[in-house]
């Protein structure tokens, strides 16, 4: 059974940083590729950064500069380092799996395969 759950959100001032983690099991972890999403009240879905089986990366241009994204495969974790908030990132974070052509790293919702509950992220002015 595949699981993936978020955590490291909270609650932060503009200029803050936040580290969340997504911790997966029951399935190949090494062999998916991974991202993060968010959604904030009223909003849509929104791509944040993902990462490919084989390590390369996109990120939205909102957070470009700003996030990173990483994972470690020997401990099946995915890793979303965020400096510089701003209020606009508010939001819940959530982390998905995606099985096929694991190593492109899509931003496309729909192509991801499982998903984890969310963590949320408070950005406060």
């Amino acid at each position: 059974q595949v699981q993936l759950v978020e955590s490291g959100g909270g609650s932060v001032q503009t200029g803050g940083s936040l580290r969340l983690d997504c911790a997966a099991s029951g399935y190949d972890y090494s062999g998916y590729s991974m991202g993060w999403f968010r959604q904030a009240p009223g909003k849509e879905r929104e791509a944040v950064a993902a990462i490919g089986s084989g390590g390369s990366t996109s990120y939205a241009d909102s957070v470009k500069g700003r996030f990173t994204i990483s994972r470690d495969d020997a401990y099946n974790t995915l890793y979303l380092q965020m400096n510089s908030l701003k209020p606009e990132d508010t939001a819940m974070y959530y982390c998905a799996a995606r099985r096929f052509a694991a190593f492109n790293p899509s931003l496309r919702a729909n192509d991801y395969n499982y998903w984890g509950q969310g963590t949320q992220v408070t950005v406060s002015s």
